[in-house]
């Protein structure tokens, strides 16, 4: 039988919460989403803006590198970089050291939006990190990096 919580509007009890990582890992991701679609303006999905904000920081890519920075399905992120591109905000060309790789580059519209979701995402990031110590942090993300690398070998689980 599988172990039952139940809500109570307070904080989950960890001792009998059913799962510990997923649901909140889940939530958080789902209000990060929300808080995006909030501003209008910005009318990126979350996926989206994370790709632009990626760009930003990271400057041209290739394909490869965008997929192992967010690990999208191969179809789904090319359905984003083809919106990203039909909008104006990137372009795709063949890679000239290697004709097998395209190159991502954001165009100058997308250059601007891509530093506005930058600075949205940091301000998220810099808002919820603001209390927590280094010791902190560091064990948040131990804790990912072994949910990622679990993950990554899913005939083991």
């Amino acid at each position: 039988m599988l172990p039952q919580a139940r809500h109570t509007g307070a904080a989950l009890n960890w001792a009998v919460m059913p799962l510990q990582l997923i649901p909140e890992i889940h939530r958080a991701t789902h209000r990060i989403g929300v808080h995006l679609a909030r501003i209008g303006d910005l009318g990126l999905s979350q996926a989206e803006a994370h790709i632009l904000a990626h760009l930003a920081s990271f400057g041209d890519s290739t394909i490869s590198q965008v997929h192992h920075a967010f690990a999208h399905k191969r179809s789904t992120l090319t359905s984003i970089l083809d919106r990203l591109d039909e909008r104006g905000l990137i372009t795709r060309r063949t890679n000239p050291r290697d004709r097998r790789e395209f190159i991502v580059r954001l165009t100058a519209a997308g250059k601007i939006l891509a530093k506005r979701a930058y600075r949205e995402l940091e301000t998220i990031e810099k808002h919820a990190l603001r209390h927590l110590t280094k010791k902190q942090l560091d064990g948040f993300a131990e804790t990912l990096k072994a949910l990622e690398s679990a993950l990554k070998h899913p005939n083991k689980i």
